[in-house]
């Protein structure tokens, strides 16, 4: 078991090349939203942004797309067919060839359409794409009886999330966190952040327990929060364990720096957002410490 802290991420952070571009950095296709949970889409695309990934697009239906492009101008779109409110089931499926990671899940609702989407999804994907796989899409997931595998993929459960994917108690899963998120990670041949007080993340062998986070993340939206994040170093070339390790670090101690600010009562998932450069720069400055 190891402890995911400060000098781990720092050593881990993707550099940033002088001679870049958008492309440098990744292309990210944010499959998000529906009409009852517009804001989850705006989270997980932004928190990507703010992460470092170099282009983001989100794949929605148009209530959604016009909601989410009034708030975030950096963020592109490609319309998805929609039924009552949700993403519709004959939707293109190789829509993901142009990006290098596709995020899925954040506010999609379990609607039949959308499960059938998703179906298609996950069975056709090609084990070289890069997914995170939260909310909505691991609910799905937990429903398809054919043999799934998710490598190169990251999913981020919370207990009662990872209940139905395994399905196993919801106690039994409190009362043995560590074991089960390991066999979801070595079910699904994937990383799995077993999200919660101490944040575990596992890819079946290696267990590592979070360190950073406060009561401040448990508010409607982290999570989306987490999967932008997750999502973002993933597109900037870190694999999806180092992804996820620096991800949830990072996500926490914004979230203790926002909690500095605002008490662990009032901040908002969008809060976080705002405090990601002010965690990434505590993490940077391990390098003028040595200096």
């Amino acid at each position: 078991m190891e402890y995911i802290n400060k000098k781990l991420v720092f050593n881990l952070l993707p550099e940033r090349e002088a001679d870049s571009n958008k492309s440098t950095f990744g292309r990210i296709l944010n499959i998000a939203g529906c009409n009852n949970y517009r804001g989850a889409a705006y989270l997980s695309s932004v928190s990507a942004l703010k992460s470092g990934a170099g282009y983001v697009c989100l794949a929605s239906i148009n209530s959604v797309i016009d909601s989410v492009s009034s708030m975030a101008s950096e963020i592109t779109f490609y319309e998805l067919k929609a039924v009552n409110g949700a993403v519709a089931s004959d939707n293109d499926i190789n829509i993901i060839d142009n990006f290098d990671v596709v995020s899925v899940g954040c506010g999609l609702s379990v609607a039949s359409e959308v499960k059938d989407f998703l179906f298609k999804l996950f069975i056709n994907r090609n084990e070289n794409k890069k997914f995170v796989i939260d909310a909505d899409g691991l609910n799905i997931l937990a429903q398809i009886n054919e043999e799934i595998m998710l490598k190169n993929c990251i999913i981020t459960p919370h207990p009662k999330e990872l209940s139905r994917l395994l399905n196993v108690p919801l106690d039994e899963i409190l009362n043995n966190r560590e074991k089960y998120a390991r066999i979801s990670a070595q079910k699904y041949d994937c990383v799995t952040v077993l999200k919660g007080h101490n944040t575990i993340v596992t890819n079946g062998d290696k267990i590592y327990y979070n360190t950073s986070g406060n009561s401040a993340l448990a508010k409607a939206g982290s999570g989306d929060v987490l999967t932008g994040i997750a999502a973002g170093f993933m597109a900037q070339g870190l694999s999806p364990l180092d992804s996820a390790l620096c991800s949830v670090f990072i996500h926490g101690l914004s979230g203790d720096f926002a909690s500095y600010d605002l008490t662990e009562y009032c901040v908002l998932a969008s809060d976080v957002i705002d405090y990601i450069p002010v965690a990434i720069s505590e993490i940077l400055s391990i390098e003028e410490e040595r200096l």
